[in-house]
């Protein structure tokens, strides 16, 4: 290694000829060294400001929900709000939703919001709905929901951003000392997990400029691709605003160049755009754009030259994603877009081929996979058994040539790559007879490495572990090939190197 770059690659022997006097020489001890991760959908700012909230990955049930609001409330005495995050949806018997009741049961004189793990519907109590003024409905954006107990008042459960602001925005503001002190603690967290590269997904100038200043410092430890969120109501304009940032960082610590659009909600919300009815509720849900609207924004994004990103959950919403993209191009003309589909969590057979038709990226998450059919998640259910075959469907994309680029979607996941690999190559069907939409460990490492440099335009520059490309590494204590399948998620590196420096030692 040189500076920020890879010298060599290859045997020891022919390494003694790149070795000087101030060579630092690291023995592997029979480890793996890997090109740095890249984790391909991530949310920096808002899992680092999660870090110090209440987190509820662990509460598998009501009893355990009390303990933990018990415990945090003891260890920050001082919180005006308790705000909480990666609750599970209908945690109570019998998969019964979340009420304020039963908050307000826990915890009657304090303000509380609890987030699901997806970021797409929060629970409140009474007082917090009485602050916001939600406590006997109230307006909402499109696609979303407060939902409405039969005596008329709200039961405590918000959809969707439009529904869950009004509270949000009642929320203490952290200070910038204690912003850059929980981002700090997120990239460390992110470094001593291999990760060297995130694609950030609700980016905005403010948050870049946030990211500059770190990178002036010296305190940046990864390489972050920042693409500018789009709401529903942004005029036009906003894309010329975009490619500002494109033009004016394009560091390879720091790069703009991109859009994110949200096309629908979730599955668990009944937010998520269906073709046909979801299996539990006769409704195919909504989108936050028509489809004249997407392609009305994603023709002129296209034409400045940014490359779009588009959570598409539900199978209507993928389908009407590729349209938008196919309009696009066909105004505009051929050139290498990789505009790009994030999540794509059920997808109808008649648009797999469709990606690599029209170049499209399948940006997915292994960890958002459901483990079981009738374990405690409820998402198989909404779905029904007709869609299993075509949920999270990896392989099938795969096969029908779509590229895969791999993430955690953290904070709706841990950022914990090796647990993603780990499930991606463990995952079985969720009944008999269905097809396998697991992974191979090199295809899993390809998306969490090669190709997830591909889908940032960054394959020459990073990804690999070979001459010239940027010096983004990480060693792992043991053979990753050798290593039981099941175990995969046990991994930890033992340093993680960006950039050419060091950024984690364990």
């Amino acid at each position: 290694m040189a500076g920020n770059r890879i010298l060599f690659a290859g045997v020891r022997h022919e390494a003694e000829a790149f070795v000087g006097p101030a060579t630092r020489r690291v023995d592997g001890q029979n480890g793996t060294l890997l090109p740095g991760l890249i984790d391909s959908h991530y949310h920096l700012l808002l899992g680092s400001m999660t870090l110090e909230d209440l987190l509820l990955e662990n509460a598998v049930d009501g009893e355990m929900l009390g303990s933990a609001l018990r415990a945090y409330l003891a260890q920050y005495p001082q919180k005006e709000w308790i705000i909480g995050h990666g609750l599970r949806y209908n945690i109570l018997p019998g998969r019964q939703p979340l009420t304020r009741q039963f908050l307000d049961a826990l915890l009657p004189d304090q303000p509380v919001i609890l987030m699901a793990y997806d970021e797409h519907t929060a629970w409140c109590n009474t007082l917090a709905l009485k602050k916001a003024g939600l406590l006997h409905g109230g307006p909402v954006g499109p696609n979303s929901e407060i939902v409405m107990d039969t005596d008329g008042t709200a039961s405590g459960e918000l959809r969707e951003p439009g529904a869950y602001n009004a509270v949000v925005n009642l929320l203490p503001v952290e200070s910038e000392a204690d912003r850059d002190r929980l981002l700090r603690k997120g990239l460390a967290a992110a470094a001593a997990l291999g990760i060297t590269s995130i694609h950030n997904m609700d980016g905005d100038a403010a948050q870049m400029a946030r990211y500059e200043g770190l990178l002036e410092r010296g305190d940046l430890t990864l390489r972050v691709y920042l693409p500018q969120r789009i709401y529903i109501e942004s005029p036009i304009e906003i894309m010329a605003e975009a490619a500002q940032l494109a033009a004016s960082h394009k560091d390879d610590m720091l790069r703009g160049g991109a859009v994110k659009f949200f096309m629908d909600g979730v599955i668990e919300g009944y937010t998520a755009l269906m073709l046909e009815d979801y299996a539990d509720r006769p409704t195919k849900g909504d989108a936050n754009f028509s489809l004249e609207h997407f392609t009305r924004m994603a023709t002129k994004a296209d034409r400045l030259g940014l490359q779009i990103f588009v959570h598409a959950i539900g199978d209507a919403a993928v389908r009407r994603t590729l349209d938008g993209f196919e309009a696009a191009a066909t105004a505009n003309g051929r050139r290498d877009r990789r505009h790009r589909v994030e999540h794509i969590e059920v997808v109808h057979p008649d648009v797999l081929a469709r990606f690599a038709e029209l170049g499209v990226i399948a940006s997915m998450q292994p960890l958002h996979a459901p483990e079981r059919a009738d374990g405690w998640d409820i998402w198989p259910a909404r779905v029904g058994p007709e869609r299993w075959p075509l949920s999270f469907a990896w392989r099938a994309l795969k096969q029908a040539g779509a590229h895969l680029a791999l993430g955690s979607d953290w904070p709706v996941v841990t950022q914990n790559p090796f647990l993603g690999i780990a499930n991606a190559v463990n995952r079985k069907p969720w009944a008999e007879g269905q097809p396998e939409q697991c992974l191979t460990l090199t295809e899993t490492l390809r998306g969490y490495t090669r190709d997830g440099a591909f889908a940032e335009f960054m394959e020459n520059r990073k990804g690999m572990l070979k001459a010239g490309m940027l010096a983004d590494m990480v060693l792992l204590p043991r053979d990753i090939f050798a290593v039981n399948a099941v175990a995969l998620g046990e991994l930890r590196p033992l340093w993680t190197m960006c950039d050419g420096r060091m950024v984690y030692e364990g």
